[in-house]
């Protein structure tokens, strides 16, 4: 959690704003491998290592587009989430339609090991987020 609040300080410190107006925002990118990144993120830090449950991810045929979550695929429990870009950005200016805000743990157990909200692309703006909340995505 600490490196979490060091990306919103270190945004909040650029952007002469209070930290208290700073949530975290979360991008997935196209690489499936931390070896795929070109460089450095332009702002905040990549995270690689995330699992999913309850749902996958659809990765796009190019990597101009952006990818999405889909229906869990048969037989595959926890299928790995690309590389996401957590970026910190005031409060008004998070992303939250088209988007849902999935729950990130540290295990599989869940419980009281939650560390943060990570907004995950659903297919389209007439996505029901209902649909991911009582399929338990997380």
């Amino acid at each position: 959690m600490a490196f979490l609040t060091a990306i919103m300080q270190v945004t909040a410190r650029q952007e002469k704003l209070p930290l208290d107006y700073m949530v975290l925002n979360t991008m997935v990118r196209n690489y499936l491998t931390p070896e795929e990144i070109p460089g450095p993120p332009e702002t905040g830090a990549y995270i690689y290592g995330m699992y999913l449950q309850g749902a996958s991810w659809k990765m796009p045929s190019d990597r101009k587009s952006e990818g999405y979550l889909a229906q869990m695929k048969p037989r595959e429990l926890s299928p790995v989430l690309p590389v996401v870009n957590v970026v910190s950005v005031p409060l008004d200016k998070k992303q939250k339609e088209g988007y849902y805000e999935c729950p990130v743990y540290t295990t599989t157990s869940r419980g009281s090991t939650y560390v943060f909200t990570a907004n995950l692309r659903m297919e389209s703006l007439e996505f029901n987020v209902n649909n991911w909340i009582l399929a338990g995505v997380a």
